[in-house]
């Protein structure tokens, strides 16, 4: 899903309280995103070719124009969380933003049955609470437990899914990242640590995390580098060396890469403010 990347914008959200109760047969195509958790009653839902019925604990994932069609139970009228919203893509490289309009729907199912959802309908719950009562800074909130809310809907499918044990192993593998960080691991490594083959777990990490395995690894060591040079008592050689880098030089390349600076200005701007 690469979430981290994401900048979202909130259009407008349903359910505060109870739930909004569906009264009425829906067939339309918006021009943004939906997410709709139902949290009560039944009903049928269509979207595509696919058409099921629907219960309590059901989530629906609308990309942008898609024609989809909801409809309640006249014995037992649905009640929903519905949150809509755009996004883009943000990325800060080189010393320069980036901003793109997503072109690419988000990597959720359109239909999901979630099992023990209740973390996933208390962010919900929170969302559309926050958006309707509109205290000051409801807007930046209401943005941020969006982003809790799809990061909960993923870790609950991937509990569901048959590889959950794999899942775990990236657990372990990113655990043993953090307690080696002052140190060089190779990928062979980490395949050894929890018994998959270096290109399945190369493949694998990438698409839980949206990193390469070997990208991740540097991604903690340079904010463990940031870390050290807020203390403000080390240069930048002997960080260097404390995380496991031979060459500084190399070091100073990859910091750069990843934080948009050199070690130096961003010492320079965090320490001495200029």
């Amino acid at each position: 899903m690469g979430i981290h990347e994401l900048f979202f914008h909130i259009h407008y959200c349903n359910g505060s309280g109870s739930g909004l109760k569906l009264t009425k047969k829906l067939a339309r195509t918006l021009q943004h995103h939906e997410l709709i958790l139902v949290i009560g009653g039944t009903g049928t839902y269509r979207i595509a070719d696919k058409t099921v019925k629907f219960h309590e604990g059901m989530l629906f994932y609308i990309p942008a124009n898609v024609q989809h069609t909801i409809e309640t139970s006249t014995g037992q009228p649905a009640f929903l969380f519905t949150v809509h919203f755009s996004y883009a893509r943000v990325n800060f490289r080189d010393a320069g933003w980036s901003i793109k309009p997503e072109q690419e729907n988000l990597t959720l199912p359109p239909i999901s049955e979630l099992h023990d959802y209740y973390v996933v309908y208390e962010i919900f719950e929170k969302l559309v609470t926050i958006w309707h009562t509109k205290l000051p800074g409801f807007e930046f909130t209401a943005k941020t437990y969006l982003q809790q809310l799809l990061l909960a809907i993923d870790q609950n499918l991937r509990t569901q899914h048959k590889n959950y044990a794999t899942s775990l192993k990236i657990e372990k593998v990113i655990a043993y990242m953090q307690l080696h960080v002052e140190q060089s691991v190779t990928l062979t490594e980490l395949a050894n640590l929890v018994q998959l083959s270096p290109t399945y777990l190369s493949r694998i990490f990438k698409e839980t995390t949206g990193y390469p395995i070997i990208a991740f690894f540097n991604k903690i060591k340079i904010d463990a580098a940031k870390e050290l040079m807020l203390g403000g008592t080390k240069k930048v050689k002997a960080i260097s060396a404390q995380l496991g880098f031979s060459d500084e030089f190399y070091f100073s390349r990859l910091f750069k890469q990843i934080e948009g600076v050199s070690p130096k200005e961003y010492y320079n701007r965090n320490i001495h403010g200029f």
